[in-house]
């Protein structure tokens, strides 16, 4: 047996970004990037180490919102259109750095890349990168789990008690229906927890959550052996806690790796530095300068004095500072374990786009990380959380507190002056449509659809993705109109349902607009 354990956790997830009525959005744009930096990479990684038999259990979370853009066909075609405008682009700064050596070696790196991802994407996976982490799971190495339906904030949402029924059970079916099972666990949406939220998880058949490490540092009675193993809740379901050093360690951009000045500088794309007439194809129709993916400086350090990206400089470092992490968690575990009585547990969980998309050289990092831990060492083993309480049942009982992620750790980044005032509309907006089910219990036809629409509207409005890009600066005035869009739509919906006029054609061009869960059954949310 190991000295302790390691519980790396991937979460993956994206706001619903499609949008069929317009032939060029630049926000979808998101969701190609996170395919082609974050998720084909992680999947080279994992693909690589089963065929060279090294191996590793990882914890992949995968939001509904995301797992739909996947397997979306639009999205798909407009997938391959981007990749294709990015290779004519990469074999344009061929010909552009063919007399600088030091750029032409970076350029011809994206030029390789963006056409292996074009035919792994096309030919190996056909268009759905699914499937490939399904496979993984079936053959051991995964354990793939969700995350609230369209990652709603639920210790906000909790005023109303249907609205995060309304999450928690939407995001079970949809991944029922993708992954063929229920999820065994579910990342609670920025780790946001509430006394209580456990109940709703039991209900829909969740056996595990993450919190954030005040969550259980403050839980009630105080766990004894801190964040270093799970706690059961009253209610049965097992809390596991982000371990703050392991975590720090990797996503701090000031005190982590992702910060070294051999890594390529994320800022710093050609999509701003050359000529317009040259880079115009290539970026927004209207003109605007946005980020191509073709970065060719490092960090450097704090200067505006970049030097050249060297990918094999990279590389070395990320083998480099894979060692350094899995030393570091040999001495906490070996520390830890003389101090307890059962083995340790580390859990280590990451947003996924940190690994590839902000920290380019990411999944080699994993890559270097797990072949390190399979073959140098005995001490630490990698365990996902449901091996971890099949092999340890007996836990403590005690009720986490609540607690999120973000600035300061209680729910104010959802809640501030910038977006306070999204969260009344939302309340009355969960209790018509509660009425909406109780008052039309079994419906056919035209009005089932039209309420089962109208659960589709409220969910996508209750994105917390909205409220943080409205508190953070960032695309405000596009998370404004996406809540504004969806809420109004919402109302319209459950005005015309309420006068038995619905507009069918409008309703056709919603579902055919906004068409992620398209098993979604209103009657399911009945209490």
């Amino acid at each position: 047996m190991p000295t302790g354990y390691l519980s790396l956790v991937l979460h993956g997830h994206l706001p619903y970004v499609r949008h069929p009525e317009h032939s060029y959005f630049l926000e979808e744009n998101w969701f190609f990037e996170a395919l082609t930096d974050c998720y084909l990479p992680l999947l080279d990684v994992f693909e690589g180490l089963v065929r060279d038999g090294i191996p590793f259990r990882l914890t992949l979370s995968l939001s509904p919102p995301l797992m739909s853009m996947m397997a979306d066909s639009l999205l798909q075609s407009r997938y391959l259109q981007y990749l294709g405008r990015l290779i004519e682009l990469s074999e344009k700064e061929l010909d552009r750095t063919r007399h600088q050596p030091e750029f032409h070696a970076v350029a011809r790196m994206y030029h390789e890349r963006f056409s292996r991802s074009r035919d792994r994407f096309l030919n190996r996976y056909s268009c759905n990168l699914l499937p490939a982490f399904r496979r993984l799971e079936e053959q051991g190495s995964l354990e793939i789990i969700t995350t609230a339906a369209t990652h709603g904030f639920l210790p906000l949402l909790s005023v109303q008690p249907f609205a995060v029924r309304l999450q928690i059970l939407a995001a079970v079916d949809y991944f029922n229906q993708v992954m063929g099972r229920p999820p065994d666990g579910l990342w609670l949406p920025e780790c946001g927890y509430y006394p209580g939220l456990d109940l709703v998880l039991k209900e829909a058949g969740i056996r595990y959550f993450f919190v954030e490490t005040h969550g259980l540092v403050y839980a009630q009675p105080r766990p004894r052996y801190g964040v270093y193993a799970p706690v059961y809740c009253p209610s049965g379901m097992a809390a596991f806690a982000r371990d703050l050093e392991s975590s720090k360690q990797v996503w701090s951009a000031e005190e982590g790796y992702p910060g070294n000045v051999v890594y390529r500088d994320y800022y710093r794309d050609i999509g701003f530095d050359l000529d317009m007439d040259y880079i115009r194809p290539f970026i927004h129709p209207d003109g605007i300068r946005i980020n191509t993916g073709i970065k060719y400086y490092r960090i450097t350090g704090k200067t505006d004095n970049k030097q050249v990206y060297i990918p094999s400089q990279a590389i070395e470092k990320t083998a480099e500072h894979a060692g350094n992490f899995m030393f570091n968690r040999q001495r906490q575990i070996e520390y830890l374990s003389s101090t307890m009585d059962r083995p340790p547990l580390v859990v280590a969980p990451y947003d996924a786009e940190l690994f590839g998309h902000w920290w380019f050289e990411g999944p080699e990092w994993i890559n270097m990380l797990i072949r390190k831990l399979a073959c140098d060492q005995d001490t630490v083993e990698l365990i996902t959380p449901s091996d971890y309480l099949e092999d340890f049942p007996v836990n403590q009982e005690s009720t986490p507190s609540g607690s999120s992620w973000g600035h300061k750790g209680y729910n104010e980044v959802w809640l501030n002056n910038r977006n306070d005032w999204v969260w009344r509309h939302l309340h009355q907006a969960a209790r018509r449509m509660e009425e909406l089910i109780r008052n039309y219990p079994n419906s056919e036809g035209v009005l089932r659809r039209a309420l089962n629409q109208a659960s589709r509207e409220l969910l996508l409005a209750q994105s917390s993705d909205w409220p943080f890009m409205m508190k953070t600066g960032q695309q405000v005035e596009y998370a404004v109109k996406r809540f504004n869009d969806h809420l109004l739509r919402f109302l319209r919906l459950s005005d015309e349902i309420r006068s038995k006029q619905i507009d069918e054609i409008w309703l056709k061009e919603l579902e055919d607009r906004d068409n992620l869960f398209p098993a979604l059954d209103y009657r399911r949310f009945r209490f």
